[in-house]
């Protein structure tokens, strides 16, 4: 078994909801992503996956976020948690490498997003 991992990172703003703390009030992060596949059999230059390809994709899920309040998005229900941005990233990066959302038959899977609002704090979305 092989995992590759790629990184990316955006600022962006939020509050959340329904929590009782300083995270209630508007803030903003520096956040840092990164994207791991994973799979058993390599191509015929010896690589699971192309990094480039699996980078460009993630930085342009990341690129959509960056320098916005991540409240107007309608995708995190007014929460915008990092398990809730980790869950979009990896949606979204399955779209633009639906090979990736293959589990069974595909050469490689995302197998999970890292979202860190800090050095020492992150959320992962694990594929089921």
């Amino acid at each position: 078994m092989y995992e590759v991992r790629v990184e990316a990172s955006f600022s962006a703003a939020h509050f959340l909801r329904d929590y009782h703390g300083k995270c209630e009030r508007l803030h903003g992060h520096n956040y840092k992503v990164y994207a791991h596949a994973r799979g058993s059999e390599l191509d015929e230059g010896g690589m699971l996956l192309d990094f480039s390809v699996f980078k460009k994709a993630l930085r342009q899920v990341c690129g959509q976020l960056d320098h916005t309040n991540l409240n107007d998005r309608e995708e995190f229900g007014q929460n915008p948690s990092a398990e809730r941005i980790a869950s979009y990233i990896a949606g979204k990066i399955i779209e633009e490498l639906p090979q990736l959302g293959q589990r069974d038959g595909g050469k490689a899977y995302l197998c999970a997003v890292d979202v860190f609002e800090t050095d020492t704090s992150r959320a992962r979305w694990l594929a089921p």
